[in-house]
């Protein structure tokens, strides 16, 4: 595999094919079974857009396969502010490791450094574009709780128009049958463009601002932050800021398997009087960050994930 852009870059049995990798590499994420399948390799973090969950669990997890990782440190004590080029940086770091993980705040920016480098580029979101390596936890997420992908009825709530999380997931989601339905303030729909695609591969979609009606058939709520830092006029900011919140009770009536995602970090839209629910999973989720990237590091640089891992790591 070259690199890991889009969602478009994997097909169905590849998705499902990692999602089993990273079933098996648990107890390695877990820290229960050392299985250094990366020793030697050096993973390139290149990070110009704040993060924690992305940046650190690509950290963990390559660290917990037996690699290393250099970072690109801020943004603010790196060449970037001397004037050098996103090609020179990947050019650059192209020849110190042998894969990269890169956020930028540039949508396209990643099948740029794709297209500049020889080592695999995995996206860690482009502006507000795309976000695969989230997408994968997420579905990993959603099929550890529910034992299937297709036929699910998902939920999408919050930040439609600028979340890229979302925008992945929509794809990913709709390529296994499942039902949509976007819940957002007019002003943050879900774009135009990609409900026409996901119409156009088969999605069955609805659109709706009460978020609160969808609750009680779906299998999977999908909450997102408004995202501040996406808005070039504040008082739009203003508008919707706190359009959806979440709360315990709110969730009465919700199926006992229904799961609440959420990419992380929340503001105000999940009350943590939902963090003690049956429903909530968004800090597994978080974890499943790092056995995620872990199995998509093992695939993009060919390595195969032992078909069993024994307590004492390797095959059992």
């Amino acid at each position: 595999m070259a690199g890991l852009i889009t969602m478009d870059d994997l097909s169905n049995d590849e998705i499902l094919r990692i999602l089993d990798d990273a079933e098996r590499l648990l107890p390695v994420a877990q820290g229960k079974v050392y299985l250094p399948l990366l020793q030697g390799r050096i993973l390139g973090n290149l990070f110009f857009e704040p993060s924690t969950r992305t940046r650190m669990s690509f950290e963990t997890a390559m660290k917990r396969l037996g690699g290393d990782v250099v970072n690109l440190g801020d943004v603010k004590t790196s060449s970037v502010v001397k004037g050098e080029t996103l090609y020179d940086t990947i050019q650059m770091v192209d020849g110190y490791t042998d894969i990269i993980a890169m956020r930028h705040p540039r949508q396209g920016a990643a099948q740029y450094a794709q297209d500049a480098a020889t080592v695999p580029i995995l996206n860690g979101g482009d502006g507000a574009g795309h976000h695969p390596t989230q997408t994968m936890l997420d579905l990993f997420t959603i099929r550890q709780a529910h034992g299937k992908l297709d036929g699910l009825k998902v939920v999408l709530a919050g930040d439609l128009r600028y979340g890229r999380t979302v925008h992945s997931l929509s794809h990913a989601l709709t390529r296994f049958g499942c039902e949509l339905i976007f819940a957002s303030p007019r002003l943050l729909k879900m774009p135009a463009e990609i409900v026409e695609d996901l119409n156009s591969h088969g999605s069955s979609v609805v659109e709706t601002e009460d978020l609160l009606s969808s609750i009680h058939d779906a299998d999977v709520i999908y909450m997102t932050r408004i995202q501040k830092e996406r808005f070039a006029d504040e008082d739009e900011y203003t508008k919707v800021a706190g359009a959806y919140k979440l709360h315990a009770k709110n969730l009465e009536g919700a199926k006992e398997s229904m799961i609440i995602m959420h990419p992380l970090p929340r503001v105000d839209e999940i009350h943590p009087s939902v963090d003690t629910t049956r429903h909530a999973r968004y800090f597994e989720q978080a974890f499943n960050g790092v056995v995620a990237r872990m199995a998509l590091l093992c695939n993009l640089l060919d390595i195969e994930v032992p078909a069993s891992i024994g307590p004492e790591g390797g095959d059992a």
